[in-house]
């Protein structure tokens, strides 16, 4: 059982076995070796407890200094300091949930605090506060609540009806300028152009449905890059701002997917065309030649099949959660999924992102040149068949989509 699919009476389960195990132990040992035994286990366990204790005093000391903060370049800073310590954290315990955890909690404080600055500079320049209503909204890994060690801006404005044209130009200035700024405090920007300063990803609450209704009625020519957007959209998460207008849009996009069924065929279509990573007789896929020659691209050919089809069956079934592992395990309790099948998957997703992860340290270290491509040479026998087996698993995912969808 995957340790992010334990709930709390599977931990009571796991605790259980392991005092069942220990005093099958103890019962062989006579009192010396009983105690020498109880001591280690004493002192490992403290020793781990007090080094994660040290890290989280560590971790909310710098983050009570960010909500504080007046100042781009100090929040730059706080950001540089909370990803080293989250690579140190994550090299000592290797948990994938651990680290998406972190790093979503930290960069929504982040850009939080960044939104704070940005009103009080505008108003400093004479425009005054927002007018409206209006909040953040992160897609992307962001959204799934998933961060990791590199990350850009996958964010969205919405606000309030009411405010006619001049809402529309102060929240123009106000995204621009935000852009700029969470770009200073660490944010990289976004190369799909996935951002408010891109009016596709700004506007009021009545624009935003008319702009659903367009895509999903196809009305707009670029048929593939507006089912994208739609497909990006299905991980809208609150990150900042009024909650209730966030939860609104959020509210209206599910709607909408749920509502036209030949987008939901078209993004499992989508989602079933993804090359995985598998060679004809089901061995890892390398690239033949080029500057990749001999790597698998992780990202492309693994971890982005298994996030995209996982999310449309989540999206078919209605599920209003974003994160994978917890879309899973929904699908799990929907018997959407079996539980033989959920826990490959959830187990798939654990390997292939922590490989991911690993990569992205490799980049940051400046070992490596990417965080995308891995070398299978450099696994060992069981890392491999684990990768390959995380691989069969999401293309005997996408032959279940095919066939509920009929997109074969």
């Amino acid at each position: 059982m995957s340790p992010s699919r334990q709930t709390t009476p599977q931990l009571q389960d796991f605790v259980r076995r392991f005092e069942e195990q220990l005093q099958w132990f103890l019962r062989h040992l006579d009192r010396p070796a009983a105690l020498a035994l109880l001591a280690n286990l004493s002192d490992g366990l403290a020793r781990e407890r007090g080094a994660i204790q040290n890290m989280e005093k560590s971790r909310a000391e710098m983050l009570a200094q960010a909500a504080q903060s007046n100042s781009y370049a100090e929040l730059c800073e706080i950001e540089h300091a909370l990803t080293v310590l989250e690579i140190a954290r994550f090299l000592s315990c290797g948990s994938v949930t651990g680290l998406h955890r972190g790093c979503t909690e930290y960069r929504d404080l982040l850009a939080a605090r960044t939104i704070t600055l940005v009103i009080a500079e505008l108003k400093e320049q004479g425009l005054g506060e927002p007018a409206l209503p209006f909040a953040l909204v992160s897609m992307g890994s962001d959204g799934r609540e998933e961060q990791t060690l590199v990350t850009d801006q996958d964010y969205l404005i919405v606000y309030a009806d009411g405010g006619a044209e001049a809402a529309d130009e102060y929240f123009r200035i106000f995204s621009d300028l935000l852009v700029e700024r969470l770009a200073e405090v660490g944010f990289a920007k976004c190369t799909g152009d996935i951002m408010p300063s891109n009016p596709t990803w700004r506007g009021s609450r009545q624009q935003w449905k008319q702009r659903l209704m367009a895509i999903v009625r196809y009305e707009y020519e670029e048929y593939a890059k507006n089912l994208m957007d739609l497909i990006v959209l299905s991980d809208a998460r609150y990150v900042a701002g009024d909650r209730a207008i966030a939860a609104d849009l959020i509210e209206l996009i599910h709607d909408f997917e749920q509502s036209y069924f030949q987008v939901l065929w078209g993004m499992a279509r989508a989602a079933t065309e993804m090359k995985v990573g598998l060679g004809m007789l089901g061995g890892l896929w390398t690239d033949r030649k080029g500057e990749h020659q001999g790597l698998l691209n992780l990202k492309l050919l693994g971890w982005a099949p298994l996030v995209m089809n996982v999310r449309i069956l989540a999206v078919n079934m209605g599920a209003k959660a974003t994160n994978t592992l917890k879309r899973i395990a929904l699908l799990e309790e929907d018997k959407r999924l079996s539980p033989a099948n959920a826990a490959e998957l959830s187990e798939a997703y654990h390997v292939l992102t922590r490989h991911r992860i690993l990569l992205q340290i490799c980049k940051l270290r400046g070992e490596c040149t990417d965080s995308y491509h891995l070398d299978p040479q450099k696994l060992s026998d069981d890392e491999e068949e684990e990768l390959r087996r995380a691989l069969v698993s999401i293309k005997d995912l996408q032959q279940v989509i095919r066939t509920n969808f009929s997109t074969m």
